[in-house]
């Protein structure tokens, strides 16, 4: 059957050939290390996930397309490929709603189509992604922190071209992307968290800079000028920390500064 759940028993084809799972496990290696450095040395989210597709498609074997698969508002999208044909083949699947990747992520199984010519499975599916060139499909779940993250795909311009290796490798990969999807999750909560801390400082120091100017002003306590402050801003409909930056830059002829980045060590 064309649709193929990988199971414990291709394990023994592995250790039957040492010296080939030693090469293996040396690429799965560098392929983790990849991973890594794709997460460390790219700038933004869309471009570490393009690097993880292109990675993929690298890796595994030579001439595939890949795609990543995620529901981020609650609808399967394609959020990085490698090439245009593996955005095609995802679409065509999201607009059949079923199809290896989306079976992959919402059963959490690896998903194999041998031969789409076959149209064993998914014929439709198989019929479409067989027009634009592909052949073969493998599709592998993605999780992150033990949630279902997406899907990793796939495609082979060849029939048959996921063989016992490469699915081992893809699947190797697979665990690792999602190790790293992991990581870059909680680094990604990480940088909210401080911007969240540094946006609540900036409004404490241009708050304190506008109490200041108004006890100098009205000769007055830290009490009665934040009353001010917040009488101000209630009458006008504006925020808190608004009302005081126009305080602060009506004296100092500017808008207020940000404080200093948070130091080593200050979080």
């Amino acid at each position: 059957m064309s649709r193929e759940l990988i199971t414990e028993e291709h394990g023994e084809e592995f250790t039957d050939a040492g010296n080939l799972q030693d090469l293996h496990g040396l690429k799965d290696l560098h392929g983790l290390k990849d991973l890594h450095g794709a997460l460390l040395s790219t700038r933004s989210v869309e471009q570490f996930l393009h690097e993880m597709a292109v990675l993929a498609a690298r890796l595994v074997r030579g001439g595939l397309s890949c795609g990543m698969t995620m529901q981020p508002s609650g609808k399967p999208v394609t959020v990085a490929c490698s090439d245009d044909v593996a955005a095609r083949v995802d679409e065509v699947q999201y607009e059949l709603d079923d199809g290896p990747c989306l079976h992959a992520m919402r059963d959490g199984h690896m998903v194999r189509i041998e031969d789409t010519a076959e149209k064993a499975f998914w014929p439709e599916f198989e019929a479409q992604a067989a027009a634009h060139g592909i052949r073969s499909c493998l599709a592998l779940p993605l999780n992150a922190d033990g949630d279902s993250a997406g899907a990793l795909n796939l495609y082979a311009r060849e029939a048959s071209a996921f063989g016992t290796a490469e699915a081992r490798r893809a699947e190797n990969f697979a665990a690792g992307a999602s190790s790293v999807l992991s990581l870059a999750r909680r680094l990604a909560s990480d940088a909210a968290l401080i911007d969240q801390l540094r946006s609540s400082l900036t409004s404490r120091t241009v708050i304190d800079q506008a109490l200041g100017i108004i006890m100098a002003r009205e000769h007055c306590n830290q009490a009665r000028a934040f009353a001010i402050l917040r009488s101000a801003s209630q009458n006008s409909n504006v925020k808190l920390r608004d009302v005081a930056s126009a305080v602060v830059t009506s004296v100092t002829g500017e808008p207020p500064q940000p404080p200093p980045p948070f130091g080593e060590g200050q979080l």
